[in-house]
């Protein structure tokens, strides 16, 4: 081989490895700079695993409590009834279980509507409050 054929194959391999290296490049600053989620929406069949589906049914109370109100209700925070602690929940439910239901949906003193669980539905927080005051 002359020496030119020997550069010209020098250069054509450096400028393949170049393209290369520069293709690993760019799918690296691609995966790195993903979003770190996806919004979901009933019936789109593009999310991975399949589309949400509502027809699971609703979440139970023990769900919804681990979920969003543990928090509080979990530590008696800003004083909120503690889970499971009848004393508390006692005075709340003799005012009749659609009183206190209407208050975990509206929001009452501290706690904001739905305790901030947007997405839970009137009998999911119906669920929540009859697990909270057993």
């Amino acid at each position: 081989m002359t020496k030119l054929m020997k550069f010209v194959m020098v250069a054509l391999l450096g400028g393949m490895v170049s393209v290369s290296m520069a293709a690993t490049k760019e799918e690296k600053i691609a995966e790195r700079i993903q979003p770190v989620a996806k919004v979901c929406v009933e019936g789109d069949t593009s999310c991975a695993g399949g589309a949400v589906s509502s027809s699971a049914g609703p979440r139970t109370g023990e769900q919804v409590f681990n979920a969003v109100c543990a928090g509080c209700h979990g530590t008696g925070a800003m004083g909120s009834p503690k889970a499971h602690d009848a004393g508390a929940w006692g005075p709340r439910m003799s005012k009749g279980f659609d009183k206190v239901l209407a208050n975990a949906i509206n929001g009452l003193n501290m706690m904001p509507p739905k305790g901030t669980c947007a997405d839970c539905s009137k009998e999911e927080l119906g669920n929540a409050i009859k697990f909270m005051s057993k």
